[in-house]
């Protein structure tokens, strides 16, 4: 039994072994999922933020004579709160390497770059801002999602 235990083991080659991942493997995309989560998790406090601040003082965003572009400050604000508190939930579920988290992330993201078109005329920094994030975010998660596999 012993010679059929060195065959065995002698005719093993690393080619044929699994290719293990290493945290030096994974520690690029690891890194990049959780910027991702981190800013997500920033975005959906802000957006709660300004939820409740319009929500609750809806005489404290100043503006123009235009008014928002396709809401009023109230609908705006729901819409804020909802996106943040979903985007808080995602940002936790991103951060422990969740599937469904990268694809509900990339949706959130760009909703929220959409609602903060509307909000444009009022706060243009705040919206530039904000939607950049939201690109990076997006990024960030597309392509930094998966590790890389060297398979021969």
């Amino acid at each position: 039994m012993s010679d059929l235990h060195a065959d065995t083991s002698a005719a093993a080659t690393p080619a044929d072994t699994p290719r293990r991942t290493t945290s030096a493997d994974t520690s690029g995309w690891t890194g990049w999922l959780g910027f991702a989560a981190t800013m997500t998790l920033l975005l959906g406090a802000m957006n709660i933020i300004y939820g409740l601040v319009a929500l609750f003082n809806d005489k404290y965003y100043v503006l123009g004579p235009e008014g928002l572009l396709v809401f009023d400050l109230t609908v705006w604000g729901w819409i804020q709160l909802i996106i943040g508190v979903l985007a808080v939930v995602t940002a936790a579920a991103l951060a422990r390497g969740s599937q469904w988290a990268r694809i509900v992330a990339i949706m959130l993201v760009s909703l929220n770059a959409v609602a903060q078109l509307a909000f444009m005329s009022a706060y243009p920094v705040w919206s530039l801002i904000a939607i950049a994030i939201d690109v990076l975010i997006i990024w960030a998660v597309i392509v930094h999602g998966e590790p890389e596999t060297d398979e021969v």
